[in-house]
């Protein structure tokens, strides 16, 4: 009896949030944390907790399909954990391997036209894992209605190091100017297909960092992030629409923060009592959010001044 009070209770929970969520994040980016702690804590080895954790990661992709969301990069074995012991790199790898091809021939993945493509430093694999790469690539390469980024052998600051390289490795070729280095410079010398801006970055596991995790994709567009206590493979759909629920109260604090300052902007410019000034500032007072023109009264008086003047002149 308790446990079906907790199921719906659950399930009413679930209804709510979707219903509460109104806008979707474009990228997400995961920090697929907590696997070999969760099998510690359930006795079993760190390959079993892996392949737990595999099971939550299809099922955020199909999360993903059905809010709308557009990009999703995993962050699956980063550039450190070559460190580990070789007996749980070896079967991380088999892991990987045999993931990339079940998603390669996975009949959801086709009819959601899912383009699969590795992030990293993808030659220091193994030639297996590379196999396996090439498969899922070149059986989804002509998709683009849904990303999946696989970031693997990855790590952030290798990955702008890399960059950093290769447009020096242009300049001292003569084939660029060093005054024409831009941010689209920096972006086309990226791991290929990283290059897209992230939205949310969300971690699971406990831990409050984001562990060199693309840095220029997420830190550069000011990415919301979402912490969870639950480990990878407890992760659960009502933690999904939390970090959901975080990305748009971050995303709606952002609108009011460039809100309040445009409108500083354009009353320094009304006070000129310039008829264009007048005119920007009656068509913009009606595309800010309601709380904001509700605080700001001065605004309010100085749009319905405006129009007044405008009706007279």
């Amino acid at each position: 009896m308790r446990d079906w009070f907790r199921q719906r209770a659950y399930s009413v929970y679930e209804e709510v949030l979707k219903r509460e969520v109104s806008s979707t994040p474009t990228h997400i980016a995961v920090i697929q944390d907590g696997n070999r702690r969760y099998a510690r804590q359930n006795d079993d080895s760190a390959t079993e907790g892996h392949h737990a954790g595999a099971e939550t990661t299809e099922q955020i992709l199909k999360w993903c399909q059905e809010i709308g969301v557009e990009e999703l990069t995993l962050y699956t074995f980063s550039v450190e954990n070559f460190n580990r012991p070789s007996d749980q790199v070896e079967a991380l790898f088999d892991l990987i391997c045999e993931k990339c091809r079940e998603f390669a021939d996975n009949e959801r993945v086709h009819e959601n036209e899912v383009a699969i493509q590795a992030v990293g430093e993808i030659d220091q694999l193994p030639d297996r894992v590379q196999d396996a790469i090439d498969y899922a690539e070149s059986r989804t390469e002509d998709y683009d209605e849904f990303v999946l980024n696989i970031a693997v052998a990855y790590g952030g600051r290798t990955e702008l190091l890399s960059a950093a390289q290769t447009i020096a490795h242009k300049v001292d070729e003569g084939e660029l100017a060093p005054d024409d280095i831009n941010v689209s410079t920096v972006e086309r010398s990226l791991y290929k297909g990283s290059s897209s801006d992230v939205d949310l970055i969300l971690r699971p596991g406990g831990d409050k960092r984001t562990s060199n995790f693309l840095p220029w994709q997420a830190n550069g567009n000011e990415a919301a992030v979402y912490f969870c206590t639950p480990y990878w493979p407890e992760f659960r759909k009502v933690d999904f629409l939390r970090a959901i629920r975080t990305y748009e109260n971050r995303e709606a604090s952002w609108q009011r923060a460039r809100s309040r300052r445009a409108l500083t902007l354009l009353r320094s410019f009304n006070e000129t009592n310039l008829p264009d000034a007048r005119a920007i500032v009656e068509d913009f007072y009606e595309t800010i959010p309601a709380d904001v023109r509700t605080e700001d009264n001065e605004l309010a008086f100085t749009s319905t001044n405006s129009e007044s003047h405008s009706s007279t002149d």
